[in-house]
C-alpha cells in the first residue's frame, strides 16, 4: 500500500450501517456512503469506493463547507445521523432504509436522506455516483419528470429529490443551501417492471422515518437484556437484526467482502453469506435476549434451503450457503478493484464453501437442542435429521479437517473440530432422553466418550500444560476457549486453568486475542492478522467462568474500547487499535452479547 492511499479512504470503523434486512449501506463520517449492494447484501455493487475510491462509485452528501463532523444512532434504532459543525451554522443528515411488511413494496430497497439545517445557513453538496456490478456494467442516465433514472442491465435506480439536481455525464450533482429549520430529501429506489417510479416527497419521507423508529423500538423492547452494558447489548443485537435476510430468516456473517485482515495483505474474503457456525451461535444469542421469533425463522431457514440428508465427500451439511439457501458460491477475484487501501484481491463468493469443516455439527445441534429446550420442541422430521447427522458424526469424527479458522493449508487434526462432534453428539442424547425420542443411544454414548478420551490422550500437552490445536502438538488456539461453554471440561478443572495462563501467554496482548500464530502453524497464506474481535469476548467469559471476575470485568471494558464510535466491532483489531477484516462482524456482536450476559450473572 502506498501511504498516500490511506487519505482516499476512510478507517474502517469510521463508518455506521442503515438497512431493511434485505440489504445494507455503510454511511462514513464524512456523509458518503462508500459500500451499498442492491437488491441483496450478497448482490453486486452499486457504491464501493471503500473497495476502490475511484471505480467503486459512492454517494457523497455533505456541508460544503469546512465543518467537523459527528456520527451516531437514534437512540434505540438503525436510523443513523451524522452532524455537520460549521462556522456558519449545524447540519445533520438522517440516514436509514424503511422496514417495508407488504412483500412487494420491500423489493424497493428505499434508501432516505434526510438533510436538515438546525442552526444557521449551510449550504450542501450531493453527489450520487453509482458504478453497477462491482463498476463493471455502464449504466444511462435520463430525467423521468421529477427523476433521474441510472439505468443498466442489471439494475435500474430511481433518484427522487426535494432540490434540484443535475446530471453530470451519468452521475447526478447538486447544491443547496439550507436555512434554520429547512429540510431537503433525497431518496434512491431501485426500480422494475413491477416496481414503478415512485416519488418522495418531504412529508412521506418524514412519516417513513416515524415508521421506521417505530418499528426499530418496538422490536428492540422485546429483548430481555436488563444488565450493567444494556447499550452495547443492545446495539450488537440491532446489528444482528440488520444482518438477517427477512426473507428466508438467514444471517451473514458480515455486511462487506474483501476488507483486509491486514492493510496491503492478501488476506481478504467474501463474507456475505450464512455461516452455519455462526447462524447457530446467533441463534443462540436471540434466544437468550428472548427473540423467538428470529430463532424460529433460521430453523425455518434450515429447514427450507439446508439439506441435511446425504453423505458426500464432504459431509452431509456444507459450511456456508447464500441467504437464499444456494450451494454455489464460486470465488473469483476483481483485478480491476484496487481493494481498501491498495490490499488486493477483491474477492467475491468464497472457496471455503468446499471445506469439511467438522466443528459446525456441533454448532448446528447445539442450536437445534437450544431450540428444543427454550423455545419450541422440534419436529418429528427435524428429528430423523438430526439422528442421520449424529450417526454421520460418529462415524466420521476422527477425519481431518480445514478447522474453524479455514486454514488454506491443508486438512489436519484439530482439537476444536474433536470438541464440536463431542458437542454434537452429547447434545443429542440429551435431546433423546429428555424427549425419549428414538435413537442409537449406546453407540452414540461409546462414540461421545471415545472422542473426549482422544482428546484428553492426544489433546493435551503435557510439555505445555495446555489442550492444544491439533493433536500431539504444542501449538496453542484460541478456539479452545470454548471448551469449559460448550461444557467439555470444568472451567477451574486444573488442566483447564493451566491451559487458560499459556493461552493468555502466547496469544492474549493486553486482553485482545490472536487466533493462533501462523508462523507456529502455517495456514497457507502469506502475512499476518491482527487479534480476533470474538476470540477477545470469548476469553472474557472464560476468565468469568474460571471465577477470575475482576480480571474479566476489566478485560471486557478494556475491549469495549475498541468499539466504533456507534458501537460496531470489525472482525480483528490491529497493532495500533485499528479496526480490521470485514465490518461490522456478526459473530463478534454475538460473543459480546454472551459475554456480557454471562458477567453479568457471576458479578450479581
Amino acid at each position: 500500500m502506498a501511504d498516500g492511499d490511506a487519505g482516499r479512504y476512510l478507517a474502517i470503523a469510521d463508518h455506521g450501517m442503515i438497512g431493511d434486512m434485505r440489504s445494507v449501506a455503510l454511511v462514513g463520517v464524512n456523509g458518503t456512503i462508500d459500500w451499498y449492494c442492491c437488491p441483496r447484501f450478497d448482490s453486486p455493487s452499486v457504491f464501493a469506493s471503500l473497495l476502490d475510491a475511484d471505480r467503486g462509485g459512492r454517494f457523497e452528501l455533505a456541508a460544503a463547507v469546512p465543518a467537523q463532523t459527528k456520527q451516531f444512532y437514534f437512540p434505540d434504532t438503525n436510523v443513523l445521523i451524522t452532524r455537520f459543525y460549521a462556522d456558519e451554522g449545524v447540519g445533520e443528515i438522517q440516514d436509514f432504509m424503511p422496514v417495508v411488511g407488504d412483500p412487494a413494496e420491500a423489493g424497493r430497497h428505499r434508501l432516505i436522506r434526510r438533510v436538515m439545517c438546525v442552526r444557521g445557513k449551510l449550504p450542501f453538496a450531493a453527489l450520487v455516483a453509482p458504478r453497477f456490478d462491482y463498476g463493471t456494467q455502464p449504466h444511462m442516465l435520463r430525467r423521468d419528470g421529477d427523476r433521474m433514472l441510472f439505468e443498466c442491465q442489471v439494475l435500474s435506480l430511481a433518484l427522487t429529490s426535494s432540490v434540484e439536481v443535475v446530471a453530470d455525464g451519468g452521475d447526478v450533482r447538486a447544491q443547496f443551501v439550507l436555512d434554520e429549520g429547512q429540510v431537503a430529501v433525497f431518496a434512491l429506489d431501485r426500480v422494475a417492471d413491477e416496481l414503478p417510479p415512485r416519488s418522495c416527497p418531504l412529508t412521506e419521507a418524514e412519516e417513513q422515518l416515524t415508521e421506521t423508529v417505530r418499528y426499530w423500538r418496538t422490536w428492540l423492547s422485546g429483548s430481555h437484556y436488563r444488565g450493567r452494558w444494556r447499550e452495547m447489548v443492545n446495539r450488537s443485537v440491532l446489528t444482528l437484526k440488520l444482518l438477517t435476510y427477512a426473507p428466508t430468516g438467514a444471517i451473514v456473517a458480515a455486511a462487506t467482502t474483501s476488507l483486509p485482515e491486514q492493510i496491503g495483505g492478501e488476506r481478504n474474503w467474501d463474507y456475505r453469506y450464512v455461516w452455519i457456525r455462526d447462524a447457530a451461535f446467533c441463534l443462540y444469542g436471540m434466544l437468550r435476549l428472548g427473540f423467538s421469533d428470529e430463532a424460529a425463522a433460521f430453523m425455518d431457514f434450515l429447514d427450507r434451503h439446508v439439506v441435511l440428508r446425504g453423505d458426500g465427500p464432504d459431509g452431509p451439511l456444507q459450511i456456508m450457503y447464500g441467504v437464499d439457501g444456494r450451494t454455489d458460491l464460486p470465488e473469483r477475484e476483481l483485478p480491476h478493484l484496487e481493494g481498501y487501501r491498495g490490499s488486493a484481491p477483491v474477492r467475491v463468493g468464497n472457496n471455503a464453501v468446499g471445506q469439511l469443516q467438522l466443528d459446525i455439527y456441533g454448532a448446528l445441534i447445539d442450536s437445534i437442542y437450544l431450540y428444543d429446550k427454550w423455545a419450541h420442541p422440534i419436529s418429528s422430521d427435524r428429528w430423523e435429521e438430526v439422528t442421520g447427522l449424529v450417526d454421520w458424526v460418529c462415524g466420521n469424527w476422527d477425519r481431518p479437517d480445514e478447522g474453524i479458522w479455514e486454514t488454506r493449508g491443508g486438512r489436519k487434526n484439530f482439537l476444536y473440530s474433536r470438541l464440536m462432534c463431542w458437542v454434537a453428539i452429547e447434545r443429542a442424547i440429551r435431546m433423546a432422553t429428555h424427549r425419549g425420542l428414538p435413537a442409537d443411544l449406546p453407540h452414540w454414548r461409546q462414540t461421545r466418550d471415545d472422542i473426549y478420551h482422544q482428546i484428553m490422550r492426544r489433546g493435551y500437552s503435557a510439555k505445555r500444560q495446555a489442550f492444544v490445536q491439533q493433536e500431539d502438538a504444542d501449538v496453542l488456539d484460541a478456539a479452545l476457549l470454548m471448551m469449559p461453554m460448550a461444557k467439555f471440561v470444568s472451567p477451574t478443572d486444573p488442566k483447564w486453568l493451566s491451559t487458560l495462563d499459556a493461552l493468555a501467554e502466547d496469544l492474549v496482548s493486553d486482553s485482545l486475542v490472536y487466533r493462533y500464530d501462523p508462523a507456529m502453524s502455517p495456514d497457507g497464506l502469506r502475512g499476518v492478522e491482527g487479534t480476533f474481535s470474538m476470540c477477545s469476548f470469548w476469553y472474557v467469559e472464560a476468565l468469568a467462568r474460571a471465577g477470575r471476575l475482576d480480571e474479566a470485568r476489566l478485560a471486557f471494558e478494556k475491549m469495549l474500547t475498541y468499539a466504533n464510535h456507534v458501537g460496531l466491532f470489525a472482525e480483528q483489531i490491529g497493532h495500533t487499535g485499528e479496526q480490521l477484516g470485514n465490518f461490522p462482524q456478526a459473530f463478534t456482536h454475538l460473543s459480546l452479547i454472551s459475554a456480557a450476559f454471562y458477567l453479568d450473572r457471576a458479578l450479581g
